[in-house]
């Protein structure tokens, strides 16, 4: 291969600029390390994609679409979903998928580090719940999260930055039915400035947070650090694909080589490769990075490279009540939650759980959308009664249950397809299992009941919602065992020892809960143990 003069070399090379890479890069610039971010796609453009504020929802349909089937963006790679249940949902740029996150932040059960322990299935993750607990602290800090202190499920949580964003009309009404029935609920938490913070303006609730946020209150890296990481001396390289990890004859990763927006292939060297490209870029990369010491890619000695995928798989019940609620007048992230179904009761006949947030269901383009009405078919006659009837006057249940891990489930080399660096595209094999299905179904019945405890005249089931795949886990997952995992409780690939991986793709299970917390506090943790290691290291005299 023809590669162009290397740039300087750097001390860390890190690929992908969101959530995790973003934490990656201010702990090592903090600690005076050179730092060099390779990012496929580009910064989002909120001033061209927002026409103005009444027409907030046209922006969702193509640009904003989390969709890459949909948006077709110059930053996607080709994705084939023909064999799975679910559609991945991701954004490419600076900021990672968290531009188009609803912020919803929420930390990791300690049952969720405990699951074989506890259910007999699965894997313990190789740390626990203690051992993130000082980093979730960290991290909440450094994302402008608005909460409320207090929840008995989360006993040790005694602060957030700022107070929690009001839970208005509809999430009051849920809270008093759930008062009624004797189950958890609790104001939400969310990576969304109630105030003016840091980088962050306050938010003035329009109900836009899933397609960007033009107020720049939600915590998306691209606001909350790649500004001040800019100014402290990360160089960030954006528009350039990531086509393959180098590594030395001692099995040492030496180079990631790319392809940048003027088509010329270069090599960035560094002392240390950071992952951070997501459940499905992670492991693709790691599958193009074959070479003779690694035939079936890299750091796949344990045959797991792009297997035990789990996506989260999405409920919705809709409410529709007689009284006016205008629950788009709010944060879209969680007004309130409910964690009364989340841990295993094994008479239900199913392992684990799935965490609730009261969901707005939008202004009058979403009145017609399959999220979150389950595709119901409202055109035709009756259509103005019908949006009349949901519009202003509806709120959902959001259920995210956790999918346990099975080997069948993966992310392959698609070598019918290419990007724009000519590099294969990845295709997906997913299927629900059993264990999901069934838990879904108890909690889709359980919403429903709470619904009609708050007076809902009708509620509209969307039993398993296909777009929903924001949560892309498992792909190269964590533990102490190289022949069973990829990497260890540090992120650390086992065979390639300054290879470390800080995305979801390392998680053992998936828990219930959205995964940006804990992917940003694992990553902070194993950069800090980088960190710490690298100052202790004994140097040759």
């Amino acid at each position: 291969m023809d590669l162009s003069s290397s740039p300087d070399r750097a001390d860390v090379v890190i690929v992908g600029a969101g959530p995790a890479g973003a934490v990656a890069a201010r702990r090592f610039v903090e600690d005076g390390y050179s730092v060099v971010c390779i990012e496929q796609g580009d910064w989002p453009d909120y001033s061209r994609s927002h026409v103005a504020d009444e027409y907030l929802e046209l922006s969702a349909g193509k640009e904003w679409n989390p969709q890459p089937t949909v948006r077709r963006s110059f930053s996607d790679y080709p994705i084939d979903t023909s064999r799975s249940d679910v559609e991945p949902l991701l954004w490419n740029g600076v900021g990672g998928s968290a531009v188009m996150y609803a912020g919803i932040w929420m930390r990791l059960m300690p049952s969720d580090f405990r699951v074989r322990s506890l259910d007999g299935v699965a894997d313990d993750w190789p740390l626990s719940y203690e051992d993130l607990a000082p980093y979730y602290e960290r991290i909440e800090r450094d994302f402008g999260v608005s909460g409320h202190p207090g929840d008995p499920a989360f006993p040790d949580i005694d602060a957030y930055p700022m107070k929690a964003a009001p839970i208005g009309p509809h999430g009051r009404m849920m809270a008093e039915a759930h008062n009624r029935l004797g189950w958890h609920w609790w104001p939400g938490s969310n990576a969304i400035a109630t105030e003016n913070y840091r980088n962050q303006g306050a938010c003035v609730q329009r109900g836009a947070c899933m397609w960007g946020c033009i107020n720049k209150a939600k915590g998306s890296p691209d606001v909350t650090h790649w500004p001040d990481l800019l100014t402290q001396g990360v160089r960030l390289i954006t528009r350039a694909v990531a086509q393959e990890i180098e590594t030395d004859a001692s099995g040492r990763a030496t180079a990631v080589v790319y392809t940048g927006d003027d088509g010329v292939t270069r090599r960035q060297e560094a002392d240390l490769v950071v992952l951070a490209a997501n459940g499905l870029g992670t492991s693709r990369l790691l599958q193009l990075s074959e070479s003779k010491r690694f035939p079936n890619g890299l750091a796949n000695g344990s045959g797991l490279v792009g297997k035990r995928l789990m996506m989260h798989p999405f409920a919705t019940v809709v409410g529709v009540f007689e009284e006016k609620l205008d629950p788009w007048k709010g944060v879209w992230g969680q007004p309130i939650y409910s964690l009364e179904f989340y841990e295993t009761v094994k008479e239900r006949g199913f392992l684990r759980g799935a965490k609730w947030n009261v969901t707005p269901t939008g202004g009058p383009q979403a009145m017609t959308a399959a999220f979150p009405w389950g595709g119901s078919q409202i055109w035709g006659e009756g259509f103005h009664d019908t949006v009349k009837d949901r519009l202003g006057h509806s709120l959902a249940w959001g259920i995210v249950a956790e999918d346990l891990p099975e080997e069948h489930n993966r992310v392959e080399l698609d070598h019918s397809t290419r990007d724009r660096a000519g590099l294969p595209g990845v295709r997906m094999v997913y299927e629900t299992s059993k264990n999901t299905k069934d838990l879904l179904a108890f909690n889709v019945d359980r919403a429903a009941e709470s619904l009609r405890e708050a007076g809902a005249k009708e509620t509209i089931v969307a039993p398993m919602i296909r777009e929903t795949g924001w949560h892309i886990l498992g792909t190269a997952t964590m533990g102490d065992d190289p022949g069973s995992s990829v990497v260890d409780q540090w992120g650390r690939a086992h065979e390639v020892p300054n290879l470390i991986i800080v995305d979801g793709s390392t998680w053992p299970t998936s828990s219930g809960m959205n995964p940006t917390p804990t992917i940003a506090a694992f990553s902070l943790r194993a950069i800090e143990h980088a960190v710490s290691a690298r100052r202790t290291q004994a140097v040759p005299r």
